[in-house]
């Protein structure tokens, strides 16, 4: 057993680890070839005019990750109540880790410390209930502006047409109703034989009501229309030219691609900017403008909280009981 002060000795090394990767990340990352991009395409504008472009799209960053504490403190209560603080620090904290986890699968790691240890197993499950609402959300408008996008822009036959359109919604469909029956997924883990000793911390799905699921889906949905309106100021005040519909439905895929491909958030910017290169191709040859715009609001949305939830990660406990 590890003494006290060794714990403590132990638990401050992966503080300043995980810290001193991120400044590193943040500040290697600053300097990348599409963000120079970016302030380039800014000193086209007046100074009050970036700074209140800017400003907007950092507010509404603001209130997309406010919503997530509010889901996230909502779900949690079924663990455990924990405070306003202690929600936040928890949603931060777990930015920091994702950045350096594939699929930001570190996210659950960071965000469950705040967690009494006999209660982070089921607060993951938790989690996990509040990201597939997400992923429901840009599963369900991904596919059908695919449908779209296949329709309007590639020559395909009528009745290919016809039969992605009904995949799509077919698709869309699955995840509906999967998300308003997730306790499914506890009734299957108790059915697999090695998977049995974990059932207990799957046990909190079914307490979930339709009721309490819709209103997660809700809080999902109001995140997924703030970071939509992210890329829609930058883009209408910076290609102006583009058509409203297009732009908005390849938004939908870009975020629908992004969610699909596994990455590492370090490597995330570059995953983004090309899909969004190649999407955008079709309504606007500025995609240098769209790469820079993507890796500005990626900047803003992961980034930036990721520096925030450095600063709450060296308030808790990595090894032992959590006492933040």
């Amino acid at each position: 057993m590890l003494s006290k002060v060794q714990k403590n000795y132990i638990n401050l090394l992966f503080k300043l680890a995980i810290v001193g990767l991120a400044m590193w990340f943040v500040v290697t990352k600053i300097n990348s070839q599409n963000l120079r991009e970016f302030k380039l395409l800014m000193q086209g504008f007046d100074a009050t005019s970036m700074y209140l472009l800017l400003g907007a799209v950092v507010f509404l960053m603001l209130v997309n990750w406010s919503l997530e504490v509010v889901k996230w403190k909502y779900l949690s209560k079924r663990i455990e109540e924990i405070s306003w603080m202690k929600a936040t620090k928890s949603v931060f904290c777990g930015l920091t880790w994702a950045i350096f986890t594939p699929n930001r699968i570190g996210e659950y790691g960071g965000r469950i410390l705040v967690l009494k240890p006999g209660h982070r197993a089921s607060g993951a499950v938790a989690m996990g209930v509040g990201q597939f609402a997400q992923l429901v959300l840009t599963s369900v408008f991904g596919a059908l502006s695919i449908a779209w996008f296949v329709s309007t822009y590639l020559p395909t036959p009528t009745s290919v047409k016809f039969g992605i359109w009904i995949l799509a919604i077919i698709y869309a469909l699955a995840f509906v109703i999967l998300y308003f029956n997730v306790h499914w997924v506890d009734y299957l883990v108790g059915k697999i034989k090695f998977l049995k000793k974990i059932k207990p911390f799957f046990s909190v799905l079914e307490e979930y009501s339709t009721k309490e699921l819709g209103y997660v889906l809700f809080l999902s949905a109001a995140r997924f229309f703030i970071f939509t309106s992210q890329y829609v100021i930058l883009m209408l005040v910076i290609l102006p030219e583009l058509p409203f519909v297009s732009m908005v439905l390849m938004i939908f895929i870009l975020f629908f691609v992004q969610s699909a491909l596994p990455s590492l958030d370090i490597f995330d910017f570059s995953v983004r900017s090309l899909v969004a290169s190649n999407l955008y191709s079709y309504i606007t040859t500025q995609e240098i403008a769209v790469m820079a715009i993507v890796s500005c609001i990626w900047f803003v949305n992961l980034i930036l909280p990721a520096i925030i939830g450095s600063f709450f990660v060296m308030n808790v406990n990595l090894i032992g009981g959590n006492k933040s």
